[in-house]
């Protein structure tokens, strides 16, 4: 009898340590699958260039180290939308939590038609042409960030895709996609980009086939070796402009060399509990701000997303994605036009149009200032977080799907088709000017650096853009927020529902960026993401948004969220992307 008693006492404290390490057990894989990484993390377009951002992390790199190659990368796997052909804008937090912007967007080059603006297009389609290419500051943006924050060599962050590039790599599911539209595949057979994305018969590649860029990986080691002067000064640049003029482009030597980074504080503005910094006009960072604070003021939390209060909620914010649409056409670059944008950030200001807002109605384009233009796709962008707590958030493009079409065959490179921003944006393109001239008839030799120098300064005009990295960080600096978007228009209301999704609406940061997207067009319509509930759809048809479906959907969101010691790294599945960390 004791014996047995004994034994049940034996079991019974077995199977109390056994409860308990399977609750130990529990609580350490929850633990383990809410902290993605602990050290570093990289979101960007594609597993393959994640890992590659990963592993410079890995080898002692900074988080623009990070950056820099997954970019790289990208521009193999998803050429249509980045590539050294483009521009940039990094929004860069060092470790003690400073802000600072890098743009290298691209700018109108000194000889551009005045008359330019005349051929935009009236309808949603693709600008191509080399009359719209810009001056490509991509690698001077690269440059610039490397001097300021890189830790390891400059040729080391080119290694891994100069291999891709040379040995080639399997179709990337996305642009295989792609490629299969009617109007991609067109352009592609119609256009010396066949030279790279076609078979020896112009049939267009397809899911199975290898890519390949030989030329461009020539073109990366010799910028690896000698830097970016020797695209912007040396024989890279020299072939790049003379097949950009055989095209009929009119990009100089003259407007690369005199090629100039923007580097300035970034914007920042107070969000409840975070602050955001974001990059000024002429990006798109003061209109996502715009909306944020619109929405802030409605006092959000959980329970705006629950009940009756979810189609109210929608309602606020699709009001303010319009006033938000009327404010685009004064986003211009500051170096070129006297309008001071600071006002959209005035709490004022913002209080004003919030009390516009009416929760039973909506009104017509005028109540907005919306002026009807052509919306626009493209893009890419890498969130980046280093194990030192910095952080880069970039976005690059080389514009619409493509840029211009045209392909440079003695250097493997896409230009963009960047000034094709200006249209429904602008009347004028403001182009560089060099001022040498002007300033050497008035000045005796020995002012001749200084008068070079000088007409360096004067580059063209930057097009506006939706481009918006932005990082967000608690005031107690626990939650830290690296977010950013591609897809064109569609790039503000997509980060700027992720955002409140993340923040304000309790979501994950997995479930925040999946969640499907509403967009409000530049002729005031409202298309809902495919998927999107339909009873909040009928909601506010009964309010009287004009709602119509919208055939393009490219919202892309990447993000890094750090909460203690604990990563998450989303990737948007939308274009097949995975983050990577450690």
């Amino acid at each position: 009898m004791v014996k047995s008693q004994s034994r049940r006492c034996c079991l019974c404290i077995l199977a109390l340590v056994c409860s308990a390490a399977i609750i130990c057990l529990c609580i350490y894989f929850a633990n383990k699958n809410t902290c993605e990484f602990t050290h570093a993390a990289v979101s960007a377009d594609s597993e393959m260039c994640s890992n590659i951002g990963r592993d410079m992390l890995r080898q002692g790199g900074s988080a623009v180290d990070g950056a820099i190659a997954a970019l790289l990368c990208t521009g193999l796997v998803n050429p249509q939308s980045m590539g050294l052909g483009g521009g940039a804008i990094f929004t860069i937090m060092d470790k003690i939590g400073k802000v600072k912007i890098i743009s290298s967007r691209e700018t109108v080059p000194k000889s551009v038609r005045a008359d330019l603006l005349k051929d935009c297009p009236k309808t949603l389609t693709l600008t191509t042409g080399s009359q719209w290419i810009g001056v490509p500051g991509e690698l001077r943006g690269y440059e610039r960030a490397h001097q300021l924050y890189g830790k390891l060599p400059w040729a080391k962050l080119f290694e891994p895709t100069i291999k891709l590039a040379r040995e080639g790599f399997p179709m990337p599911v996305y642009l295989s996609r792609f490629l299969q539209f009617d109007m991609i595949k067109m352009l592609i057979q119609n256009s010396q980009l066949c030279e790279l994305f076609c078979h020896k018969n112009k049939t267009v590649f397809g899911p199975g086939d290898i890519l390949k860029f030989p030329k461009l990986a020539e073109t990366m080691e010799t910028i690896a070796k000698e830097g970016a002067d020797a695209f912007y000064t040396g024989k890279i640049g020299k072939d790049l402009i003379q097949d950009v003029q055989a095209a009929g482009g009119v990009i100089s030597l003259e407007d690369l060399k005199a090629f100039q980074v923007r580097v300035s504080d970034a914007w920042s503005v107070q969000l409840g509990v975070y602050k955001m910094h974001f990059p000024p006009p002429p990006s798109g960072g003061p209109i996502l701000n715009f909306i944020l604070q619109l929405m802030h003021g409605f006092k959000l939390s959980p329970a705006s997303v629950q009940g009756d209060q979810k189609n109210l909620t929608l309602h606020r914010y699709l009001e303010a994605a319009k006033f938000a649409t009327g404010q685009k056409h004064n986003l211009r670059d500051p170096l070129f036009n006297s309008r001071d944008m600071t006002y959209i950030t005035d709490e004022k200001f913002i209080e004003s149009i919030r009390a516009l807002i009416s929760d039973g109605s909506t009104q017509e384009a005028s109540y907005y200032n919306i002026n009807p233009s052509a919306d626009r796709f493209g893009t890419t962008h890498v969130s980046v977080m280093a194990a030192d707590g910095t952080a880069v958030s970039v976005t690059s493009t080389i514009n619409h799907m493509f840029g211009s079409s045209i392909y440079s065959p003695k250097t493997g490179i896409i230009l963009n088709n960047e000034l094709a921003d200006f249209c429904g944006r602008a009347d004028s393109v403001t182009p560089g000017e060099d001022l040498s001239p002007k300033i050497s008839s008035y000045f005796s030799h020995i002012l001749n650096i200084l008068v070079t120098l000088l007409s360096n300064v004067f580059t063209g005009e930057q097009p506006p853009s939706s481009m918006a990295p932005a990082i967000l960080q608690s005031s107690s600096q626990q939650k830290t927020l690296v977010i950013g978007g591609s897809g064109g228009s569609m790039i503000t209301t997509a980060m700027a529902l992720s955002i409140m999704n993340h923040l304000w609406f309790g979501m994950s940061l997995n479930e925040s960026i999946a969640a499907k997207i509403v967009f409000v067009d530049s002729k005031n319509t409202v298309n809902f993401e495919h998927g999107y509930h339909k009873t909040a759809i009928e909601a506010m048809k009964a309010l009287g948004h004009n709602v119509k479906g919208y055939p393009f959907f490219f919202n892309v969101v990447n993000a890094v969220s750090k909460e203690g010691h604990c990563l998450s790294a989303v990737s948007d599945a939308r274009k097949n992307g995975r983050s990577a960390g450690y």
